[in-house]
C-alpha cells in the first residue's frame, strides 16, 4: 500500500460517513415486521418486475446504439463529432425532468416527431415503450463513455496488425476491438442497466405513473413516500441492495492488464 498524508483520513472518513448514514438509517428505521408483506405486495411485485423488465430492454438498447457511437466517438476526431460527442453525453448532467419534458415535445403526440407517429397509429408517451425510451435516454450515456474510454487507452497496434495481415474493418471490431475492452463493455452494461433501474425523473414526466402499464420499482416509492413514508422503506431497501451488487460487481471486475 502506497504512503499517503495522514490527515486524508479525516476528511476521507467524513465522505463515508455520510454518504453511509442514510442506508444505515433505512436499514434501522426498517418495519422488518411487515417487510415480506410490503415487498410481496401486488403492486411492489408489478412494480418491481415492470422495472426490471424495461431496464434489461433499454440495456440491450443502449449495447445495440451505445458500442457503434463509442467506437465512432474514440476513432475519430473531427469537430462535429465532438459536438455531437458532447450532445449525446448531455444527459449525463442534465436533469432527469428535463429530459422527459424533451421527449415528451419530441415523441409525445404532439412532438416533433410523436406528430407523425401519431398519424401513423402509433403512440409512445405514457406507455411501457415510454419507460423504456426515458430509462435509454438517461442511461446510454453510461455504456458510451465507459467503452469510449477504454477504447481510446488501447493505442490501435493490435488493429493494425490485424490490417496487415488481411482483416477488414468489421472482422478487426468483433475479433480485435472488442475483446479488448470487454471488462469496460461489462462494467458499461451494469452502469447502464442500474441507471435504468432506477430511472425517476424522466420516466414519470414522459411515461406517467400507471399501475401495471408505467408505474416502476421506484415510481411506487414516491407514491408510497407520499401516503407513508415508511410503507416505502422495504421496496426502496431492495432497490439499495440491487445497487449494492451493482456497485460491488463493477468495483471488482477484471482491470485489463499490459501485455
Amino acid at each position: 500500500m502506497r504512503r499517503i498524508p495522514r490527515w486524508l483520513y479525516a476528511p476521507a472518513l467524513l465522505g463515508m460517513a455520510f454518504i453511509l448514514i442514510g442506508p444505515v438509517a433505512l436499514v434501522i428505521r426498517m418495519p422488518w415486521h411487515d417487510f415480506v408483506a410490503s415487498v410481496t405486495a401486488e403492486a411492489s411485485v408489478d412494480a418491481l418486475r415492470l422495472a426490471v423488465v424495461t431496464a434489461l430492454t433499454s440495456t440491450v438498447l443502449c449495447l445495440l446504439v451505445g458500442v457503434p457511437m463509442a467506437v465512432v466517438f474514440a476513432r475519430s476526431d473531427g469537430i462535429i463529432v465532438r459536438v455531437i460527442r458532447a450532445f449525446v453525453l448531455l444527459p449525463l448532467v442534465l436533469p432527469p425532468v428535463v429530459g422527459g419534458l424533451a421527449l415528451i415535445y419530441a415523441l409525445g403526440r404532439n412532438g416533433l416527431v410523436g406528430q407523425y407517429l401519431d398519424d401513423a397509429g402509433i403512440t409512445i408517451a405514457f406507455t411501457t415503450t415510454a419507460v423504456i425510451v426515458a430509462q435509454t435516454f438517461v442511461a446510454l450515456p453510461f455504456l458510451v463513455i465507459s467503452v469510449e474510454g477504454a477504447l481510446r487507452s488501447t493505442d490501435g497496434e493490435y488493429e493494425q496488425i490485424a490490417a496487415t495481415l488481411g482483416a477488414g474493418p468489421t472482422r478487426t471490431l468483433w475479433k480485435v476491438t472488442l475483446p479488448l475492452v470487454v471488462p469496460s463493455l461489462l462494467a458499461g452494461t451494469v452502469l447502464a442497466f442500474a441507471r435504468a433501474l432506477g430511472e425517476f425523473g424522466a420516466t414519470i414526466t414522459f411515461a406517467g405513473n400507471l399501475p401495471g402499464t408505467t408505474q416502476t420499482a421506484p415510481l411506487r416509492i414516491y407514491l408510497d413516500a407520499i401516503n407513508d413514508p415508511a410503507q416505502a422503506l422495504p421496496l426502496a431497501l431492495v432497490l439499495m441492495v440491487v445497487a449494492l451488487v451493482v456497485v460491488v460487481a463493477v468495483h471488482l471486475r477484471p482491470s485489463r492488464t499490459a501485455a
